[in-house]
């Protein structure tokens, strides 16, 4: 692996998606060497490519997904938490993000906090408020719970603001999911009409994945940041969704 090939990998982790025309610009050599560059990565599982682009690999470990884009995702986090009002019950699904947002009202003593990921609930074990961790099936790769016992349980838990982790985004799919299992406790989330509110970094727009998110109960509210392709952003506020995009810096 030489230098360039180092750097590549750096930019990819830190921003969680890069085009190749930028990558060409940076690296000052051609777009064709930059592919060849990509496809070498990508056997070696450090990144994953896309059109005209290089995105960080799949993985359900949240701790490395925290990592990549943390700075952003930090900002987010901070945004979401400042939403969270007292005496609020406060679902957060799960993903890298929502691990951050955890983390941001992990001190908050006035807030009673549910989720189905073990990871999350870790991180709230010594500080805050009440948490409140669904049963269901173990899945270990994302620490989390799935399955039919979780989807009774949250249909008998009522909340006031539902935090949910997104894997893609497309103007002709929707939102949509990699995990199936995962999929299926977002959409049991969804039906129970609360204010759901989609918290994700800009990089997951523009992705497809098997499987829809909340294809009959849509979002409510959707927290970004402003790296969000413009076409992207119009689609989504002509949808009527409440469109939170946070600037970084």
């Amino acid at each position: 692996m030489n230098i360039r090939h180092q750097h590549i990998i750096q930019l990819v982790s830190e921003r969680g998606s890069i085009s190749v025309s930028e990558l060409s610009q940076i690296a000052s050599v051609s777009e064709v060497t930059i592919r060849q560059d990509l496809n070498v990565l990508e056997k070696g599982g450090f990144l994953r490519r896309v059109h005209g682009a290089a995105v960080a690999p799949e993985s359900d470990d949240v701790g490395a997904r925290m990592r990549t884009r943390y700075a952003t995702k930090k900002r987010l986090a901070e945004h979401a938490a400042s939403l969270v009002n007292a005496g609020e019950v406060v679902f957060i699904e799960g993903g890298s993000t929502n691990a951050l947002l955890a983390r941001e009202l992990s001190e908050r003593q006035d807030i009673t906090i549910v989720t189905v990921s073990h990871y999350i609930a870790t991180l709230l074990r010594d500080t805050g408020g009440d948490v409140i961790i669904l049963g269901g099936l173990y899945q270990k790769s994302s620490e989390s719970v799935v399955g039919p016992l979780t989807r009774i349980c949250i249909q008998n838990l009522n909340f006031h603001k539902v935090f949910i982790g997104i894997d893609g985004w497309d103007a002709l799919t929707g939102f949509n999911g990699r995990n199936m299992l995962r999929c299926d406790v977002v959409n049991a989330l969804m039906a129970k009409q609360t204010h759901t509110v989609a918290l994700t970094d800009s990089s997951k727009f523009g992705q497809i994945h098997p499987y829809p998110l909340a294809p009959e109960c849509p979002f409510s509210h959707v927290i970004t940041d402003s790296d969000i392709p413009d076409a992207d952003r119009e689609i989504l506020a002509a949808q009527g969704l409440q469109l939170d995009i946070i600037d970084i810096v």
